[in-house]
């Protein structure tokens, strides 16, 4: 059943027609609204004018490339951004997340997994996973789950939807140290759909949101061989 607010939007950067129009019909097929752009600049026209709930963007595209339209996006909106790689290379998946993006899918992928995560994003967005979420507050930190709004020391952050949670995640433990696959598991709801690095990219985007020194973070500590801790006290109210 979908939700009161209407079908999951979608719109998809891909400049292969083919791949691009087979892949809106199966997920029209399954209730979803997907609008195609056929480059870069089209595509950036579409994100800002239709405001989907997640964008499913090509790496490799003519003209502005996956990567820039990634970053021009993330200067605008906190939509979830699902980068398409033409392979499942390393170097691959932590340049998209490096670039703002949120998840990785490489071709060719599975229909299937493709929609799963597309709602499992969307569900996030919508505030629709799980029961209720309390408030978090921690040190300076404040989080909202359900506005998706966290501001520190009084300073709202311009979060992507994967660091939002994964910055809940921490904050919900202060103190305790989460390895990489229990992180992914929490925010993700499985150790699987992520390689371990890809943490190690959104860590350091917080940490720069933050305003943590990298170097020598005092909010989001590195325990060396055994994953990351939030160094902050949470406020029980």
């Amino acid at each position: 059943m979908e939700p009161e607010e209407g079908p999951c939007s979608v719109v998809y950067i891909e400049d292969d027609d083919k791949l691009a129009r087979l892949t809106a019909k199966y997920l029209e097929s399954h209730g979803l609204r997907v609008s195609v752009a056929r480059d870069g600049r089209e595509g950036i026209d579409a994100v800002l004018r239709l405001r989907p709930d997640v964008v499913l963007l090509d790496l490799m595209l003519p003209g502005l490339d996956g990567l820039e339209v990634c970053r021009r996006l993330r200067a605008h909106v906190a939509t979830p951004i699902v980068m398409v790689t033409a392979r499942g290379e390393e170097a691959d998946r932590v340049l998209g997340l490096e670039g703002g993006a949120d998840d990785y899918i490489a071709k060719p992928f599975s229909s299937r997994e493709l929609l799963a995560r597309i709602r499992a994003h969307a569900r996030r967005v919508r505030g629709q996973v799980g029961p209720r979420a309390a408030r978090v507050r921690a040190g300076g930190l404040d989080i909202d789950p359900t506005s998706r709004r966290a501001t520190f020391e009084g300073q709202e952050l311009s979060l992507t939807t994967y660091e939002f949670d994964l910055l809940r995640a921490l904050a919900e433990r202060p103190g305790r140290v989460l390895s990489r696959e229990q992180l992914v598991e929490i925010v993700r709801g499985s150790p699987d759909e992520s390689f371990d690095r890809s943490i190690d990219v959104h860590i350091s985007h917080l940490r720069k949101k933050l305003g943590d020194d990298p170097k020598s973070p005092r909010l989001l500590k590195t325990v060396r061989g055994v994953g990351y801790l939030l160094a902050i006290e949470r406020v029980v109210t």
